[in-house]
């Protein structure tokens, strides 16, 4: 059983159609990527699992049960429009909405000081808000969102506005919360971030699920045969097994594309016994390459 379980939701607004049955199960202690280029719902599904606004249709559960109003204080979200009280104190800020998820005071005041150590903030706590830098503020907009414990973690963008030190930082954060139980969904255009913390994935365009699966199995399914070869030797193309393609300009490796119905071990069995190989892998398509693949063909076919 999904811990979320969106079932065929439906929102419709005046000449427009935001998602059309739109349906993803996710896992309990999951990372799992919602992808979409702007304007396909993304947005939308947030907003509807936060409560914020109603499906027309479908439904909503979490941990098995149709979810209510009482299952916010269960949620931890993280909007892309960041937005914190300026003329507050850091400390104040984060044990103010650690109250409102429901935590008592003596366990918000605990829980914001083990994360602002965590983060090295310490210094900042009884600083105004406005004080801080903008990764400051990023910083302690993700404490408020987490410092609750809440089994649903829903980050849009998270990485926006973090140099690749704090990036880091944050990613270590967000795989370490899910290590510890928390379900996440991960809404993101940073396809390098999906395969660096993602298991499984949803692409959404034009309101409609266009691809679905583990990050594994979606590189599997849209692979294009294509080895990377490492040897001494020059190796010259064999029409009847594969043709070559353009080197990796940073691995300096020979990328060959098998031809139809070549496995790829007949292929490494013939290139052994002609040439001196040091190795060879399999080469899948990024999640970058498969996002913009899958969105041209799907947009092909409805212009079609």
């Amino acid at each position: 059983m999904a811990f979320l379980d969106i079932n065929n939701v439906v929102k419709r607004y005046e000449g427009h159609t935001a998602l059309a049955g739109v349906s993803m199960q996710v896992p309990q202690g999951c990372i799992y990527g919602l992808l979409g280029p702007n304007g396909a719902g993304k947005s939308t599904l947030i907003r509807i699992i936060n409560r914020i606004i109603a499906a027309d249709e479908g439904t909503v559960t979490l941990n098995g049960k149709a979810m209510t109003d009482d299952d916010i204080v269960h949620i931890g979200y993280l909007p892309e429009e960041r937005g914190l009280y300026k003329k507050m104190k850091v400390g104040d800020h984060i044990v103010y909405l650690g109250r409102l998820k429901g935590m008592t005071k003596a366990d918000a005041v605990a829980s914001m000081h083990w994360w602002l150590d965590r983060f090295d903030l310490k210094e900042w706590e009884n600083k105004k808000v406005e004080a801080l830098s903008k990764g400051m503020q990023q910083k302690v907009q993700f404490i408020a969102t987490v410092i609750h414990r809440p089994p649903l973690l829903i980050f849009d963008e998270p990485f926006s506005g973090f140099d690749p030190v704090n990036a880091e930082q944050l990613k270590v954060e967000i795989l370490a919360l899910r290590d510890q139980g928390s379900t996440i969904l991960f809404s993101t255009h940073n396809m390098a971030s999906v395969e660096e913390v993602c298991q499984q994935i949803t692409l959404l365009n034009h309101s409609h699920v266009v691809l679905t699966g583990s990050v594994d199995e979606v590189k599997q399914q849209h692979k294009k045969n294509i080895i990377a070869v490492q040897s001494p030797d020059t190796i010259e193309p064999n029409a009847a097994l594969f043709t070559l393609l353009p080197p990796d300009p940073v691995k300096h490796d020979t990328r060959i594309k098998l031809a139809q119905g070549v496995q790829v071990r007949d292929a490494i069995s013939w290139l052994n016994e002609h040439y001196r190989l040091t190795g060879f892998t399999e080469v899948l398509p990024s999640m970058n390459e498969i996002f913009i693949e899958t969105v041209k063909s799907k947009n092909n076919e409805n212009n079609g």
